[in-house]
């Protein structure tokens, strides 16, 4: 049963949601969801769909076709919805780092085509400012921020500088930051009793300092973008506040390459706003699973497979 539009979020999945196969089966289901991976593919001049649904998956990992191909099935997704659901508005919209600028599609905030390319070019400067500051990321499990935010302090040192860059959930947080100084905080994290505290396979120090040689570009890519003031109130990922003008949107994502990504603050600055179901569209299912431990009696749902929709009804 659909859930009051007037107590549900929409909520969009970030890198680390992607698998191959993902979308295949949406799209053959729905023409709708397969006119979006048509225009993709049309609008960047390369057969994103096929590398979404049969791989390779070390190119679908490459971050600069991860995050188009979670914007492709999570807008494919939301197409489907709404067109199932004419007129349905939630309360709210958010995404987890990339994962905002689906949000933004969802919210009217900015169209399909000038969010796919900007999503695009923001997977191309991360991985341009990768390759000329290498760095890393690693998860911490069973620490709290404060704990955190002390362990990388003492970890970092002068042009090697480590931070928190995902608060999670409760008790999962990621770190990111130069690798002497990430490899110093995963080893002082494991003496303070975290859980698990395990280095990531990712070459690249996201929400970071080590992601300023992106930052004049992404700036220049967001002024140029034509961001509108949304119809539905986005949660941001720095802020972790409600945004309602184009302004303050286009501040959040400039801000979002070397800042944190404040998930559970921003799941519960919905929860306090009377959000009680969240529904994450697109490809996998870690949001539902971070949200259950944030909001322990929130309602979750996943759309983005046929199989999906048919148990909404």
């Amino acid at each position: 049963m659909l859930p009051d539009a007037t107590t549900t979020a929409f909520v969009f999945p970030g890198q680390g949601s992607q698998a191959v196969g993902m979308g295949r089966e949406l799209a053959a289901a729905y023409p709708e969801a397969r006119q979006v991976f048509e225009q993709a593919d049309q609008a960047l001049g390369l057969a994103l769909s096929q590398m979404a649904w049969e791989g390779p998956e070390e190119a679908l990992n490459d971050t600069i076709n991860t995050q188009p191909a979670l914007l492709v099935h999570s807008v494919a997704a939301l197409r489907v919805f709404q067109k199932r659901y004419p007129g349905y508005t939630p309360a709210f919209v958010a995404g987890h780092s990339m994962g905002e600028l689906s949000a933004l599609v969802a919210c009217g905030a900015l169209d399909y085509l000038s969010a796919l390319k900007l999503v695009r070019r923001r997977g191309e400067l991360m991985k341009m400012a990768g390759e000329i500051a290498p760095g890393g990321m690693a998860a911490i499990l069973g620490l709290e921020i404060p704990t955190l935010e002390e362990v990388c302090a003492e970890a970092s040192a002068p042009g090697e500088i480590v931070q928190v860059a995902n608060d999670n959930c409760p008790g999962q947080v990621v770190i990111s930051g130069a690798r002497a100084a990430l490899e110093r905080a995963v080893e002082a994290a494991r003496q303070r009793g975290a859980r698990r505290a395990v280095i990531l396979a990712v070459s690249i120090a996201a929400h970071s300092p080590l992601m300023r040689p992106a930052q004049q570009d992404f700036n220049r890519a967001v002024e140029a973008a034509a961001l509108q003031d949304p119809f539905t109130p986005l949660v941001g990922n720095i802020t972790a506040a409600p945004l309602h003008s184009a302004a303050e949107i286009r501040a959040d994502l400039q801000g979002q390459l070397e800042s944190r990504v404040r998930w559970t603050e921003s799941v519960q600055a919905m929860a306090a706003r009377g959000v009680t179901t969240f529904i994450e569209i697109g490809s996998g299912s870690v949001l539902g699973g971070l949200i259950k431990r944030i909001q322990r009696d929130g309602t979750t749902l996943t759309l983005g497979s046929p199989a999906d929709f048919e148990a909404l009804g």
